[in-house]
């Protein structure tokens, strides 16, 4: 598996990712939940599917409870910068809160790559192995 393939294959997933987080995000400002709420509860329902679609996907490796745990540490960045992107660019630059989210994510995706890489990478030890999936018991 090439450093290029997986590239490629986490920005298939970021595409797919930041449709759900898109859609989350219009639905729950529709809801009239504030913006920044709306932002928050969104990430969050999207990262969870970020996670098993890089684990199956991106990097082609079993989802465990370890990685799972990790896993929001590959988005604190982005969510920082997303989130201080989203309130500087509707708050200071007057950018409407329909479009700032798609705007900010564009700066956060290469820090989000090399950590997610990191801790998706990582070798397991049998004590960190315990599988998100369904594990078959040997007879």
């Amino acid at each position: 598996m090439t450093v290029h393939g997986q590239i490629v294959r986490f920005a298939l997933v970021g595409v797919v990712n930041t449709a759900t987080y898109y859609a989350f995000y219009l639905l729950l400002l529709a809801a009239r939940l504030p913006y920044v709420a709306a932002h928050v509860v969104a990430f969050l329902l999207s990262m969870t599917g970020s996670f098993f679609l890089n684990c199956r996907f991106t990097y082609r490796t079993r989802p465990t409870w370890r990685k799972f745990l990790l896993f929001p540490l590959t988005n604190a960045a982005n969510f920082v910068i997303t989130t201080s992107g989203v309130w500087l660019l509707v708050d200071v630059a007057g950018f409407s809160s329909r479009w700032a989210p798609l705007v900010a994510a564009a700066a956060a995706i290469p820090i989000t790559f090399v950590v997610s890489r990191t801790i998706m990478l990582r070798p397991e030890t049998p004590r960190t192995r315990d599988s998100l999936t369904e594990t078959v018991v040997p007879k």
